[in-house]
């Protein structure tokens, strides 16, 4: 036991001597500043971290709720959403969200590539919270998560290459602009009712939702989804799988959320985690009864997309909430994902996994109850960021659907999406060996 506990000690010691600041190694006194900044610092990086995990709980319930012919093609574009958000982002999507110069503005780009700013790893970078590097890093982590919501809602038979383009350019463009717009200085965030969207239900879940939706409406219903005004049910092959991605999602949301506090306060990230808890799990509730009552039996797929939906919710608001509100705010979340996902069938609208239902739906109602619930926050002004993103995002995306099945198609044909995306983009399967029956 002893052994153990002199190795512990080791470690820990040397842990600390690697985290100090290079004054301190050398002998000079350490600041304040500088303290706070490694500690800060090293919370920004660690919730970073848990949004890129993130996208392995996303991999996780888009393959688990399609069929297993297309697994390989959902963790192909999940993989591949990650890296476009963080290239597109170092070009020139971090300098046009975040341009600088006089706040208010509709655009604004700070030019190409990573410049770091001489004060961009001391404590006057952003009053002694996190450095340069990180802030790049954590808000493209987010710019990913943007595009990884279109991925599931337009699963089973978009093209890749088409699909790839369409993320690349809607990173790289739309999103970086709207969010400027909110969170950085832009026309949405001055004024004195400005805009409240904490971590994102409109900047990163909306701006998804508006492009998902627009995917599915250019695209189509998967075959065999409707006939006539039946809706066929396409179960997903894997519910432990998506069970664990959902489970997944709420463990990283805690750097979502946790780290839009944008410093190592422990008051503010203890209110924001606890929020996030009561909505996440309120959203469960809801859905789960909801669901109960109108199709007879607790659906699992309505639970896990009803925790999904209590996230979303909470997001912009989860710094200025109550604990009742926040409860509140998830339960009606839950009820909305379910109401959402039939009505949405009901229209013939297929979107495999829910991402409109929780992204969009969702993503709006949690925004603007902030300007019903929150402490000191207005509707209009919530109403106002709601509108924009629709009148924004929604068109752009359109536009860049049409345009790439115009020119490059969008769609798989008949035979491909018959045969699995797996096998006709990937020539690869996710399960090997099950397909064929070896005979003696």
């Amino acid at each position: 036991m002893h052994k153990y506990f002199r190795w512990s000690l080791i470690a820990l010691l040397f842990g600390g001597l690697v985290c100090l600041p290079q004054s301190a190694l050398a002998g000079e006194p350490v600041s304040t500043e500088q303290l706070l900044l490694m500690i800060n610092n090293v919370w920004m990086l660690m919730a970073t971290f848990l949004v890129f995990m993130m996208h392995l709980g996303f991999s996780c319930v888009e393959s688990g709720l399609t069929r297993s012919k297309n697994t390989v093609n959902i963790l192909f574009k999940n993989l591949m959403m990650v890296v476009i958000g963080l290239l597109t982002f170092a070009a020139f999507g971090f300098n046009l969200m975040y341009p600088g110069g006089e706040p208010g503005g509709f655009l604004g780009f700070g030019g190409l590539g990573l410049q770091i700013p001489e004060n961009g790893t001391t404590p006057e970078y952003h009053a002694a919270t996190y450095t340069y590097w990180t802030d790049f890093l954590f808000q493209g982590m987010f710019a990913a998560t943007a595009a990884t919501i279109v991925s599931g809602a337009v699963a089973e038979r978009v093209r890749l290459s088409s699909f790839l383009v369409f993320s690349a350019l809607y990173v790289a463009t739309v999103y970086p602009i709207f969010g400027s717009w909110v969170w950085g200085g832009g026309w949405l965030s001055v004024g004195d009712h400005p805009f409240h969207d904490f971590a994102g239900s409109t900047v990163v879940h909306s701006v998804g939702g508006w492009a998902a939706l627009a995917g599915i409406l250019v695209l189509g219903p998967r075959m065999g989804k409707y006939f006539g005004d039946e809706v066929r049910s396409i179960p997903g092959h894997s519910m432990p799988l998506a069970a664990i991605g959902v489970l997944l999602l709420w463990f990283g949301w805690y750097g979502f959320n946790g780290g839009s506090v944008l410093s190592a306060d422990p008051g503010k990230i203890s209110l924001v985690c606890v929020t996030t808890s009561l909505a996440g799990a309120a959203g469960v509730a809801a859905a789960t009864g909801t669901s109960w009552v109108f199709q007879g039996k607790p659906d699992l797929s309505m639970s896990l997309n009803g925790a999904l939906a209590g996230l979303v919710g909470i997001t912009a608001g989860a710094d200025v909430m109550t604990t009742s509100a926040s409860i509140l705010i998830g339960g009606i979340s839950g009820i909305l994902v379910v109401a959402a996902v039939l009505a949405l069938d009901k229209a013939k609208i297929d979107d495999p996994v829910g991402a409109v239902s929780v992204h969009l739906i969702c993503g709006v109602w949690g925004t603007l109850a902030v300007g019903m619930f929150g402490q000191g926050q207005d509707f209009g002004a919530q109403l106002k960021g709601v509108l924009a993103a629709a009148v924004f995002c929604f068109p752009a995306a359109l536009g860049l659907f049409y345009g790439l099945k115009i020119t490059m198609g969008l769609r798989v044909s008949e035979e491909e999406e018959r045969s699995g995306l797996d096998i006709s983009e990937h020539g690869m399967e996710s399960y090997g060996g099950f397909s064929v029956i070896n005979l003696p």
